[in-house]
């Protein structure tokens, strides 16, 4: 018995070497990025368990503690306590049950013929109703109309017009004053208690109510749109139309107001539901004493779009169901997590400090990078620079990958030339660094960015962008030449020096009706049918910075088919500033899906 213990022990103590060994290995590994691992995090993050990640949903959380899980098991540890940076985001605006409107003792309905606008205050007023234009009170050397002069809205209801007096100008003077809260805020100054909008039938012929958008703070004062069947009955005691007063102000360019001498009780509620929501933010600590104090960023959005549905950028607009985000964005998740690790078991990679960051809401917005660099828990200026990988999967058999940024700082292009086998890779470089991306907030802080992206496909925003259509292999070279790229920017005594390059924000804020434009020359001759040819793209604009062409035949617009000029407008009428749509276009008879930013 004493023999056979004998035995057992001196066994066991032989193995220990090996088994040594054995435990250092699955704890280092070889910090290789893999096909792999990069199809086990891709095939999870995609998966029906997470219902397409919605920002604040429950598949939001999973995704962001699988995420916070693997950079723990590589040795990272959290920037700051658990390593979720949690904040909350509206996830819906709603009308409220107190919403009411009533005209002559006529009740009116809400949706209907009626809706407040979500920069409403939650209040009401009952008070006379004044109509002023357009609502305009400009004073500058070349234009002058001033809607309030000669009336009295201290106290009372303001009906104002919506858009300008030149709606098929896209060079108009008055795009500048003509966003419908600018209107608000202005009558609020001039001492109105509640606006009554409108939208005259040139403006928009449909008078359909839009769905309330997220954005836009309170003016304090109650708004509603109102159709022009009441704004009719409104004017009624003046003789006066919605058509007719709309023609004269667009004719004559000058203003036209009066009192309605017609009573209105009317109020507003605005709902907004907020749902929790959060970063991952791992920090990786520098191996030199006096660089880990200084920073480079890794970061990629994990949220995605849901079931899709109406509202949600979905390009499938008649399909509820899972939008699993293989490629936006569960390959640049799956990216940063395997260079991560191979940081995190490289030896002498990175005298600086490497944040991982994996950011929600960005499908919303941007939310969850611009909720960082406006409380990253460090100094920002510390960060040398943000590398952001945002649907890096699709590697396609002309092996051209696309990487804005190069030249938000000195020598950043040349860094990135020289880590990249052009031979394996053929690279299309952009200077600008703003984009449709979460790198946009990082630059706005004069940090230096870099943007990885193998371009949009057919499955971009629709349910069938799954796993199995990944490059992973295509993804392994992309994460060489970004690891190279970042080992550099990680270890170079030298900081990098920020240079701007191209607009911090869209400089164009409001163009065309609801503030938005492409930047290019439409045909307006018709002469291409079932589409619209770009005939110019005006550099720097959103078009050209989205990848469009001159002669591009414009076919779909976030998924609505687009087949003339008017067509066209009315699809451009339907998007607000600082959105992210896909354009999809005929390029020498091959459909060409583009990603642009508004």
């Amino acid at each position: 018995m004493k023999k056979n213990i004998l035995v057992r022990i001196r066994s066991i103590i032989q193995s220990v070497p090996i088994l040594i060994v054995l435990l250092i290995f699955s704890i280092e590994g070889n910090g290789q990025v893999t096909v792999q691992e990069l199809q086990q995090h891709i095939k999870y993050l995609s998966s029906d368990a997470l219902l397409g990640r919605l920002t604040g949903s429950p598949g939001d959380s999973l995704a962001a503690e699988y995420i916070r899980s693997k950079l723990l098991s590589y040795g990272l540890i959290p920037l700051s306590g658990d390593g979720l940076q949690r904040y909350k985001v509206t996830k819906r605006v709603l009308a409220g049950k107190s919403n009411s409107l009533s005209v002559n003792n006529v009740n009116y309905t809400i949706d209907k013929d009626f809706m407040p606008l979500a920069f409403s205050s939650n209040t009401g007023i009952v008070s006379d109703v004044v109509f002023a234009g357009y609502g305009f009170n400009i004073n500058t050397d070349s234009l002058k109309w001033d809607d309030y002069n000669g009336i009295d809205a201290k106290g009372k209801w303001v009906m104002i017009f919506r858009g300008d007096p030149e709606p098929d100008n896209n060079k108009s003077p008055y795009i500048t004053f003509s966003a419908d809260r600018d209107k608000a805020l202005l009558a609020k100054d001039m001492g109105a208690a509640g606006v009554l909008m409108v939208s005259g039938p040139v403006f928009d012929p449909r008078d359909t109510f839009e769905a309330l958008n997220l954005e836009g703070y309170s003016v304090d004062i109650p708004v509603l749109r109102i159709k022009k069947e009441v704004a009719d009955i409104i004017l009624s005691k003046s003789k006066n139309s919605i058509a007719s007063l709309e023609k004269k102000l667009n004719d004559s360019k000058k203003p036209f107001s009066f009192s309605t001498k017609v009573t209105v009780n009317g109020k507003a509620e605005i709902v907004r539901e907020l749902a929790n929501t959060r970063n991952v933010v791992m920090l990786l600590p520098g191996e030199d004493s006096k660089l880990k104090d200084e920073y480079i960023i890794l970061g990629a959005h994990f949220d995605h779009l849901g079931m899709g549905g109406p509202g949600s950028g979905s390009r499938a607009l008649d399909t509820i169901g899972i939008h699993h985000g293989a490629d936006d964005n569960a390959s640049g998740v799956a990216m940063m997590l395997e260079l991560a690790e191979k940081f995190a078991k490289t030896k002498g990679s990175h005298k600086r400090s490497i944040i991982c960051l994996s950011f929600s809401g960005e499908e919303e917005g941007l939310l969850g990078s611009k909720h960082f660099v406006d409380d990253p828990g460090i100094n920002i200026s510390k960060v040398n620079a943000m590398i952001n990988m945002d649907m890096v999967g699709r590697l396609n058999e002309t092996n051209n990958l696309q990487i804005g940024g190069v030249g938000t700082a000195a020598g950043l292009k040349e860094l990135v030339y020289a880590n990249s086998d052009t031979s394996v890779i053929k690279l299309s470089l952009s200077e600008e660094g703003y984009g449709p991306s979460d790198h946009s907030s990082f630059y706005g802080k004069n940090i230096p960015v870099l943007f990885y992206f193998t371009g949009a496909h057919m499955d971009y925003h629709t349910p069938t962008d799954t796993w199995e259509k990944i490059n992973f292999k295509g993804m392994v070279e992309i994460s060489g030449l970004i690891f190279n790229v970042a080992r550099e920017l990680a270890s170079e005594n030298s900081r990098l020096q920020f240079k701007e390059a191209g607009p911090k924000t869209d400089v164009n804020r409001y163009p065309r009706r609801k503030g938005v434009t492409l930047g290019i020359m439409p045909d307006f001759a018709g002469v291409i049918k079932n589409g619209l040819r770009a005939d110019f793209v005006t550099p720097g604009k959103p078009a050209a910075l989205g990848g469009m062409q001159k002669g591009d035949i414009i076919t779909f617009i976030n998924g609505k088919q687009v087949n003339n000029i008017q067509d066209y407008m009315f699809r451009m009428g339907q998007l607000k500033h600082g959105q992210t749509i896909s354009v999809e276009v005929l390029r020498n008879d091959k459909k060409v899906v583009l990603v642009i930013q508004l």
